[in-house]
């Protein structure tokens, strides 16, 4: 059996708070009982928001914390290679076009009717909210204008062999079994092709995305247990896929419970009053963090 390992990738775009907390020391926590191994990864492909001032918070945090991680830590700004080589695997297959629209194209195409009435499946939208209506799939891009890169996930699925091979590919994630194992949760080609949709793999001003980055690098660095909040979870039928259609090997999932300020909002960078950094100085420990957010008060 291969030997668990586990990551933590933050972006370096803010300070951590209780949630990034909660998140890196589940993965920590979850390595250390299995005997496996617990990686850092930077995910600093947004350039133009990322700082190494933040890069170097994050890392004092996480220390002050009590984790350990193997170096030399991963940065994402070094993987482009990568990222280009697996684009260009999809694009030989023909399953990546060009696109031009504008948010607010895309936000002026959903809000008509006739463009998102037909073959609409039922269920939760996709990692990225509503799906694509797929004008630059159709009828092209605009010459001279920057695109990005998106996947025609409906090529995808039939690049897999259609719908039932694709519910082949199921979803591990730890707590649908009957004992609170990995259960399967089978890709539906459906919800993928009418409610995920064309997501985008390369962005206009990067030359990835966040979905293509993080499988890439998770087969890298050889991850088989991803942890991270709720909020992605729809974003796990997606990264199977790419992994299917990419030939890298699937992880498990663990989805957490979202860690939320007194009304009940999902914790952001900005709120202060959550931030570890705030919380050390007002002379909270470690302990008393974990104690917080619900954790035992050593790794099992």
């Amino acid at each position: 059996m291969s030997p668990v390992v586990e990551r933590f990738a933050p972006s370096p775009n803010g300070h951590l708070h209780l949630g990034h907390a909660f998140s890196a020391m589940l993965a920590h926590d979850a390595a250390r009982a299995a005997g496996g191994r617990f990686l850092l990864r930077i995910e600093d492909i947004d350039r133009g928001r990322a700082r190494p001032e933040f890069e170097a918070a994050i890392l004092e945090d996480l220390a002050w914390l009590g984790l350990r991680w193997e170096t030399p830590v991963l940065h994402q700004s070094e993987r482009a290679a990568a990222y280009r080589a697996a684009l260009d695997a999809l694009a030989a297959r023909g399953l990546l076009y060009p696109c031009t629209c504008t948010r607010r194209d895309i936000a002026e195409a959903l809000s008509a009717p006739q463009e998102t009435a037909p073959g609409l499946a039922p269920g939760p939208e996709g990692p990225d909210g509503a799906p694509y209506p797929g004008a630059c799939r159709v009828h092209g891009p605009d010459p001279g204008k920057p695109a990005a890169l998106r996947i025609d996930m409906a090529a995808a699925v039939a690049a897999l062999g259609g719908q039932e091979a694709v519910a082949a590919l199921a979803v591990q994630e730890i707590g649908r079994g009957p004992q609170g194992e990995a259960g399967r949760l089978p890709l539906d080609a459906d919800w993928l092709i009418h409610r995920c949709g064309d997501v985008v793999l390369a962005r206009k001003d990067v030359a990835t995305s966040y979905h293509l980055s993080v499988t890439v690098d998770d087969a890298h660095q050889g991850v088989t247990h991803v942890t991270r909040g709720e909020d992605l979870f729809a974003a796990a039928p997606l990264h199977r896929l790419l992994q299917a259609l990419l030939g890298l090997p699937p992880v498990v999932h663990r989805h957490h419970r979202l860690i939320r300020d007194a009304e009940g909002r999902r914790l952001a960078k900005r709120d202060r009053d959550a931030g570890i950094r705030e919380l050390r100085a007002a002379g909270e420990s470690p302990a008393a963090i974990r104690a917080r957010l619900g954790l035992p008060p050593t790794a099992a």
